[in-house]
């Protein structure tokens, strides 16, 4: 997906009986800076099997099986059909580009984030969710990678959600058990986007936690300083007393002529 390309827009028409299911499925391509460089494709099958192909950028039919590659060369040389399928491509396509003009002037590029919501252990594997924001129109898709290998087990998704502001969110989970050394990503692809948008996982703590735990560190540091200062200088205090009254002779009250004259 690619910026100046809308996704195909289909329409599809299906006959079945009883045992077999055929099906026609056209589809508009718009690419180009203003959506003018429109293509339109109509893809046959039969019980889901493709048949054969029309693509008005080649100008011909492909034939997939041999019925069908037969079927496409007859096609391919009756210019009759040629026409028809002009008349198709001005009818569904051309006529409707106002219309998609319009809608990618209010497209806005997704804004991606991750986070962890469940951390692993005793048992229980991790979670992440990635979520895509303010984005339009709603079509977008959403991935998850593991060391750059696309991951479908443990995967799951919300449905495309209103924000009630025209644009769009969706949110996709992944639970796995983390491994060292390894890369997780999430990755996002939409039409205003010129290249897919990927956002890697970082299992390292985020800044605000990281300075909590030195906050934390430096007040348990100051606290350790203030007691140890505190027990430094009760010891001095203590050793300071001991020789004050080290080498002198306590004399009872009674036999102190001095006292006994205050009493007198």
């Amino acid at each position: 997906m690619v910026a100046g390309k809308l996704e195909p827009i289909p329409a599809v028409i299906g006959f079945s009986c009883d045992e077999d299911f055929y099906q026609i499925r056209v589809c508009c391509a718009y690419k180009g800076a203003h959506f003018d460089d429109i293509e339109y494709i109509i893809m046959a099958s039969f019980n889901k099997n493709k048949m054969m192909e029309y693509n008005s950028t080649r100008g011909n039919w492909t034939g997939f099986t041999p019925y069908a590659i037969h079927l496409s060369r007859f096609w391919n040389d009756d210019p009759y059909d040629a026409d028809e399928r002009k008349f198709e491509k001005k009818l569904m396509c051309d006529d409707n580009l106002q219309y998609i003009q319009d809608l990618g002037n209010f497209s806005t590029t997704p804004t991606v984030s991750m986070k962890l919501l469940k951390q692993s252990g005793h048992g229980h594997p991790a979670m992440l969710v990635c979520s895509a924001y303010n984005f339009y129109p709603k079509q977008i898709r959403m991935k998850w990678l593991r060391n750059n290998h696309e991951v479908t087990a443990g995967v799951a998704y919300s449905d495309v959600m209103a924000d009630g502001e025209l644009y769009y969110q969706i949110h996709s989970f992944l639970e796995y058990t983390p491994t060292s050394g390894e890369k997780i990503s999430c990755m996002v692809e939409h039409f205003t986007l010129s290249e897919p948008k990927t956002v890697v996982w970082d299992n390292s703590l985020p800044a605000k936690a990281q300075i909590q735990i030195i906050m934390g560190l430096c007040g348990l540091i100051f606290g350790f300083v203030t007691l140890s200062s505190g027990l430094m200088c009760y010891k001095k205090r203590s050793a300071a007393c001991t020789t004050f009254f080290q080498g002198q002779t306590l004399v009872p009250v009674e036999h102190n002529p001095a006292a006994e004259t205050e009493q007198l």
